[in-house]
């Protein structure tokens, strides 16, 4: 059942902020995926279950939809001519070999200068990258590289081989082979991701299998996840917060089961913060109604493309869905454009209270964390200030 409203008030970032203990903080997975807990926050009182009671909160005709993004290895390690050490984490392959990346260094390279990057054990090689700039113009927060080995290889082959797993920066270890495994989706296809979708990170193959034996609908969004969904907002105003952008897609099979769901009456899921990312920008971007089935219904024709695009759509109390009704999700950081994201979905009360029961019963939060499943509110729940 949908929660009331209250009034509709005025939200700033200190009304997101919360105190969580750093024992709270995952730093390693649960040792089942579908094993993590489950807080049930569907109705006005919290229930605590395991992961694997999600299938029975569900309804024969819902669709859930995952995002299909794979993770990138895409931490590379290297040191300047001066012996000065770097990091580079590379948020996009532009082509020609180029890569746009966060860089953390004491001094930054000059434009021109090649830097060398440490080569994998086993693997020796002449591998650089050259700095041409910053990206995606003079002012922009990231670098544009140019990555260069002996045999001329793509980025994608060189941070497959080199690159190390871009473990969040709250996880204190260096990534493993249990990170390798289990800091990305069973499901993962589409390369280009320096985040997981950590919601995804739950299902395993018993679960999926469980959810078709018992009628339930899957698709698959792709949002590349940027390493800005880490970074808190930082402007009280949340009016004046910038958005990060990042690359999404919706396919032609997708939009059809979108209509379908609507049309029969089910529940549209999404899987992730990044799922409702994907699927409410594609609906802004399309003219999708909220509560109609157009232009949804012409989805069901034969002929369609799939639509992608940037995103930098920045969901905040006031905000009018389009498409979700109910929300697998994680535990967010506190501050984050995706505690904003949660409290508009699900009502700011409501949240709160949600994050207060979980810190009381010790659940694990953030990415290697326990989930909490969401349902749409009732109207709107305030505006950003």
């Amino acid at each position: 059942m949908p929660h009331t409203p209250p009034t509709a008030r005025t939200y700033c970032l200190s009304d997101f902020d919360f105190q969580l203990p750093p024992e709270l903080i995952a730093q390693h997975p649960a040792p089942e995926r579908s094993g993590s807990r489950l807080l049930d926050g569907s109705a006005i009182d919290p229930v605590d279950r395991i992961f694997r009671e999600l299938p029975a909160l569900l309804q024969k005709g819902d669709l859930l939809v995952f995002n299909d993004t794979r993770v990138m290895n895409a931490r590379l390690f290297g040191e300047k001519a001066s012996g000065g050490k770097l990091e580079l984490l590379i948020e996009r392959v532009l082509g020609g070999n180029q890569v746009a990346a966060h860089l953390r260094v004491s001094k930054k390279p000059a434009v021109g200068e090649t830097v060398s990057l440490l080569s994998a054990p086993g693997h020796p090689e002449h591998l650089s990258a050259t700095l041409l700039g910053r990206w995606p113009d003079a002012e922009g927060a990231l670098f544009r590289f140019v990555l260069c080995n002996d045999a001329g290889d793509d980025p994608y082959t060189l941070m497959a081989r080199h690159g190390h797993v871009p473990l969040p920066p709250y996880i204190t270890h260096s990534d493993s082979a249990e990170d390798a495994r289990r800091y990305q989706t069973v499901f993962a296809k589409n390369l280009g991701a320096v985040a997981a979708p950590t919601a995804a990170l739950h299902f395993d193959e018993a679960l999926l299998a469980q959810l078709d034996a018992l009628g339930i609908q899957r698709a698959h969004v792709t949002l590349h996840v940027g390493a800005g969904t880490f970074q808190p907002v930082k402007t009280e105003n949340l009016a004046e917060h910038q958005m990060h952008s990042e690359w999404y897609e919706v396919p032609a099979a997708t939009q059809r089961a979108l209509a379908d769901c609507r049309a029969r009456g089910g529940r549209i899921v999404a899987v992730g913060t990044t799922t409702v990312r994907t699927l409410e920008s594609w609906a802004k971007e399309n003219g999708v109604r909220a509560e109609s089935t157009d232009p949804l219904r012409d989805s069901r024709n034969s002929d369609l493309t799939p639509f992608s695009g940037d995103t930098r759509i920045f969901i905040t109390p006031g905000f009018e869905f389009k498409l979700v009704d109910a929300l697998v999700t994680n535990f967010h950081l506190p501050k984050s454009s995706l505690m904003m994201l949660v409290s508009a979905f699900a009502g700011y009360e409501h949240v709160m209270a949600l994050y207060a029961h979980a810190i009381r019963e010790k659940y694990r939060f953030f990415s290697y964390g326990d989930a909490m499943l969401l349902t749409r509110t009732a109207g709107a729940q305030g505006l950003a200030k």
